[in-house]
């Protein structure tokens, strides 16, 4: 049956009356405006419309929620939860109603580092648990939906565990279930600036890392590996943080509580330890080497009991007080150290170098270790200026900047070294190489030597005594003696000649041009006494002291020697000219007045003029041999 409209009329507004009524009641006592859901269109914060209270981690919030204090949350979302309330469970409320004439629905997102979001609606002193719908993927983890049918009103409990870091930050939004979506990637983009510039300097730590890696494959230093396992880890640090930055996913939290201070801790260990080899810090700087050395150990340490209070504790404070307490001695007392050391060790052009890097890395850490302590950074800092990971990238450029300086130098002056100790190498091969060959001539000359003395002493004497006894022989037999025996006399002239000949080239104390000029012109005049040709020999009258090793000077005068005797047995001169000059060469003239040489009718098996220019020949020294009123020839050796 159809109502009237009058009574209808009076029913409606009997019901909006009591709605008003009783929204004003609920209002009245919990003292919190009331957030209208169906009016949401996009993400509103519930600043104003919340209350907040802890709980510790092992109590029941439906149990104890009628006991609870709630506080109002006034500036609660502009600061950080304190290091005593991160492992306690942040218990929120706040009143939300539904004016719409349908069943509305909401995204609640308390912020980012929470492990455990449950929403529970009040009624009364109970609480009673909502159902929670998974959205539009693992990144929306983080946000959990609730919906009030048509009228109705509410007051929403949300019970939060948080991830064991210093940037948890309670700032709860109510977000529109259509817009949800668009908005997640909109808190993606937040953080588009300093992802850019955290990508870059990852870039420039690739690069390093590969150079770095290359060197040890290609050189085997230590240093190179320890800085490219110091570039990866702290590469591997900035990179997750801004791949997963305000993500709502459990790596997100893990890199943010735990691995990012892990791997920024090895990463400086493996840094100290490169700087030891880098600057040989043990041989060159033991203090700079103590101070790498305490740094290793804190941080070891520093490693050993984070991991410990995060994994098997639940004292937060400790654990970040050993986080704070490794940045302020990294900060205030490890690098303030190698600057003050460098200083004063300022002429050192490397440690100049490493203590500008280090000077930048100071203080920029400094601003981006004060922006963590006054809460005045966190992940969704849209501004650079109040990110504290873009000052300590800075620093970090900075600092790698100076390295590549210092490292430029100190190859440049390695590269210096090397050469020199090369040329020093070489030179003392080459000074080896002399003492050896010096050690071989002094060998062959004392060998010459000793073989002279030889045969000056055996042969000389036996051919001496042999020339005796025949000349004894002779006077004893008067006309009677036999031609047997002259030629016996003969032979033991000739060969008594020849070997003292051979003596004295063998003799090394006569390795000089002087001596070889003067035994060239006792030898002349003595060869042509007692034959038909006369002998004219013209000398320099001041002769330089010049060396002519044995060989050379034992192959000039068989050469002036077989000239002789050509001229002896087939010029049929009765003159001969022998002229000596020296100056950078020694040269010989020697020019007969007899019938000439024919030197296109020489006989074939003869082989003195083909000894002379293969003797010439090997002591580097030329012979020219002519025709000229008798036969002339020049014999030239250059003096070194």
């Amino acid at each position: 049956m159809r109502m009237p409209l009058r009574n209808s009329t009076t029913l409606l507004a009997f019901t909006t009356l009591f709605f008003s009524l009783s929204f004003s009641v609920i209002h009245a006592q919990d003292s919190l405006s009331y957030f209208d859901i169906s009016k949401e269109r996009l993400a509103d914060t519930l600043s104003k419309s919340m209350q907040y209270t802890y709980l510790s981690k092992d109590s029941s919030v439906m149990q104890f929620y009628s006991l609870l204090k709630f506080k109002p949350a006034g500036n609660l979302i502009s600061r950080k939860v304190g290091d005593k309330n991160v492992p306690k469970q942040a218990i929120i409320r706040f009143n939300v109603c539904n004016t719409a004439d349908t069943e509305k629905g909401v995204f609640f997102f308390p912020g980012f580092y929470f492990t455990s979001i449950r929403l529970y609606r009040a009624e009364g002193s109970t609480l009673k648990l909502l159902p929670r719908k998974l959205p539009y993927g693992p990144d929306s983890t983080g946000y959990h939906y609730f919906s009030l049918p048509a009228h109705d009103s509410t007051t929403i409990v949300a019970r939060l565990e948080m991830e064991k870091t210093y940037n948890n930050i309670i700032r709860p939004r109510l977000i529109n279930e259509l817009y949800l979506p668009a908005y997640i990637v909109q808190v993606h983009s937040t953080s588009n600036q300093i992802d850019m510039m955290t990508y870059l300097v990852c870039g420039l730590f690739l690069m390093m890392i590969l150079f770095s890696f290359a060197s040890y494959i290609s050189g085997g230093s230590t240093e190179f590996l320890y800085y490219s396992l110091y570039g990866f880890m702290l590469g591997a640090m900035l990179f997750s943080k801004s791949f997963y930055n305000n993500h709502t996913i459990a790596i997100n939290y893990f890199i943010e509580s735990y691995l990012d201070f892990v791997l920024q801790s090895i990463g400086i260990i493996f840094y100290l330890l490169f700087m030891q080899k880098f600057l040989d810090a043990r041989r060159k700087h033991p203090f700079l080497f103590q101070v790498f050395n305490a740094g290793i150990i804190v941080l070891i340490s520093s490693i050993i009991l984070f991991t410990i209070t995060h994994f098997f504790g639940n004292n937060f404070a400790l654990k970040n007080n050993i986080e704070t307490f490794t940045k302020f001695f990294l900060t205030l007392i490890l690098v303030p150290a190698v600057i003050v050391y460098s200083i004063r060790n300022w002429s050192d052009k490397i440690l100049r170098y490493i203590a500008w890097g280090n000077f930048c890395m100071l203080v920029f850490s400094i601003l981006s270790q004060l922006l963590i302590l006054l809460g005045k950074s966190g992940q969704s800092a849209r501004s650079l200026l109040n990110n504290s990971l873009f000052f300590y990238e800075i620093g970090l450029l900075l600092e790698f900047i100076f390295f590549l300086i210092a490292l430029s130098y100190k190859n440049r002056r390695q590269l210096i070294e090397q050469t020199k100790e090369r040329e020093r190498l070489r030179t003392e091969n080459q000074l080896k190489e002399y003492e050896k060959e010096l050690a071989v001539y002094k060998a062959q000359q004392e060998e010459r030597d000793r073989i002279s003395a030889d045969m000056h002493d055996e042969l000389g004497s036996g051919m001496t005594a042999i020339r005796l006894m025949s000349e004894i022989a002779k006077n004893k037999m008067k006309e009677n003696t036999p031609r047997e025996i002259e030629k016996i006399s003969e032979s033991a002239d000739d060969v008594l000649n020849k070997m003292n000949a051979i003596i004295w080239t063998m003799n090394s104390a006569n390795d000089t041009v002087d001596n070889l000029v003067s035994y060239i012109r006792s030898y002349a005049i003595e060869y042509f006494e007692n034959t038909p040709i006369t002998c004219k020999i013209n000398t320099p009258q001041d002769i330089r002291s010049v060396e002519l090793l044995g060989d050379k000077r034992r192959n000039i005068f068989l050469c002036i020697k077989e000239t002789f005797n050509n001229a002896l047995k087939y010029s049929r001169a009765s003159e001969i000219k022998i002229d000596l000059s020296v100056s950078t060469s020694l040269k010989v003239i020697i020019a007969d007045n007899g019938i000439g040489i024919d030197l296109n009718n020489i006989r074939p098996f003869g082989t003195g003029i083909q000894n002379i220019h293969r003797r010439m020949q090997i002591i580097g020294g030329t012979v020219d041999i002519k025709k000229e009123n008798g036969t002339v020839t020049i014999l030239e050796l250059p003096l070194n």
